[in-house]
């Protein structure tokens, strides 16, 4: 290595944990704005069936796009471990293997995306007044599907050598455009739904550009080649086994919130426009969890890489300890300022009123969610990803749908939906927890890898 200004195999953790999830927070939250800022254009411009015609197609979004962004968080690791041991042909192996990944998947997704949109939401019970808007919202979104896939697994290489900061400079131009181009479409074209969905894909466009153009320039071993992307066999293999469970976590977790969906949209349009504007902020209040995850993530695979076990277990108490703080903070002003927060979203009293519900029985679990997932950073950041995804789909997949079925013929009532999410944080937390603590994982790999 020329260079190795992104390795943390040595150092204060506390600091590099932070000003590495620093970035990784911001760009996430810039990342939710997309969707956040179509809700509000959308639900002050157009109406509350609009609004939900959003919504409504979000849950498939996240299925098939949580699938892929798996087997991007398992080259992250793969391509992390390489950096950390300073294995230069690894890394740049690493990088042009997950590219041709990126683009094969984002062609099969985006096919797939257009094609059954239709059926997918008909399937889902979606209400009669916003299929029609679902329907145009979600297929223009699948036409720039291999833009967001370039954006994401191409920023996953860049963190994965310790680069947490250009992934944020991306996003906050294609965010600024995505503003612009809102206002523009919606307000003064007067396109509607399809106007905000454009505007999506042009700012998803422009990041992935950004991003290649990042990795083609740069003078080190994670340099993208275009000519040179191609499959190598034991990368992509060693890919699929670390992201290849990941992303079935997160199809499966996002089907049963699709199957959670179908449950809210019986209740009618307003209680879809009501829980869409209360997942924007949902969005915005789990970025420090999952940005705290991802930074352990590459944390432990560079220490993994370098044989730093101990460093691996500080690391590990370090992040959750700053998770969980964090979390409790954001808890504590959702509680007092989250009424005032949704009413940037829709004045429609019913709307306000199921979102104000929801938000009641979400955010008492967000501190589960922060202990689950700190410790599913830091297995899969060692490579064991089968154990993250058992938990996670377990819980908060097959035990949460157990729960609805059971649940909701004694009370039709839309606080049984909500109550399944903090219940099922709950067990992940408990799960996680466990196997962390008592099966000794760390010193089984320390013993397959010496």
């Amino acid at each position: 290595m020329k260079e190795n200004k992104g390795l943390m195999t040595e150092g204060v953790i506390w600091k590099q944990l932070f000003w590495f999830a620093l970035p990784l927070l911001l760009g996430n939250l810039f990342q939710q704005f997309y969707n956040t800022v179509d809700s509000i254009v959308v639900g002050n411009y157009i109406g509350a069936n609009a609004l939900a015609s959003v919504g409504a197609s979000t849950p498939i979004i996240n299925l098939l796009v949580g699938l892929f962004t798996g087997l991007g968080t398992g080259a992250g690791v793969v391509i992390a471990r390489f950096f950390g041991a300073q294995d230069d042909k690894g890394v740049h192996d690493g990088v042009h293997t997950t590219i041709a990944l990126c683009l094969v998947s984002g062609v099969v997704m985006g096919a797939i995306g257009v094609l059954f949109s239709p059926q997918i939401l008909q399937w889902m019970n979606t209400p009669s007044e916003v299929m029609e808007g679902s329907i145009t919202y979600l297929q223009i979104y699948f036409m720039g599907i291999i833009a967001l896939m370039i954006y994401n697994m191409g920023s996953g290489i860049l963190r994965a050598v310790g680069d947490s900061k250009s992934p944020l400079y991306f996003l906050i131009v294609s965010s600024v455009v995505n503003i612009i181009l809102d206002l523009v479409f919606v307000i003064k074209v007067q396109m509607g739904v399809a106007g905000v969905a454009w505007a999506t894909l042009i700012a998803q466009v422009i990041s992935a550009c950004l991003v290649l153009i990042r990795l083609s320039m740069s003078r080190e071993s994670y340099r993208l080649v275009l000519k040179e992307i191609r499959f190598h066999k034991d990368v992509l293999l060693e890919t699929i086994r670390i992201g290849l469970p990941g992303g079935i976590q997160n199809a499966v977790i996002s089907f049963s919130n699709i199957i959670v969906q179908y449950n809210i949209n019986s209740f009618g349009a307003a209680a879809v426009a009501g829980c869409s504007a209360y997942t924007k902020i949902d969005g915005f209040a789990i970025l420090p969890v999952m940005s705290f995850s991802m930074a352990i993530t590459t944390f432990t695979g560079q220490n993994v890489g370098a044989k730093n076990y101990e460093r691996v277990k500080k690391g590990a108490n370090t992040c959750l300890k700053m998770s969980c703080a964090v979390t409790i903070v954001i808890s504590v002003v959702l509680f007092l300022f989250g009424g005032n927060l949704l009413k940037v979203f829709s004045s429609d009293t019913q709307v306000l009123h199921y979102a104000t519900q929801m938000m009641h029985f979400l955010v008492p679990g967000y501190l589960c969610l922060a202990i689950a997932h700190t410790y599913c950073g830091v297995v899969r950041g060692a490579g064991i990803s089968m154990v993250p995804m058992l938990a996670l789909i377990g819980n908060m997949c097959v035990l949460r749908m157990i729960w609805i079925t059971l649940a909701m013929p004694f009370a039709h009532s839309i606080i049984i939906v909500f109550l399944g999410y903090s219940l099922t944080w709950l067990t992940s937390a408990l799960t996680m927890l466990i196997y962390y603590h008592k099966s000794g994982w760390l010193e089984k790999y320390q013993l397959a890898h010496s």
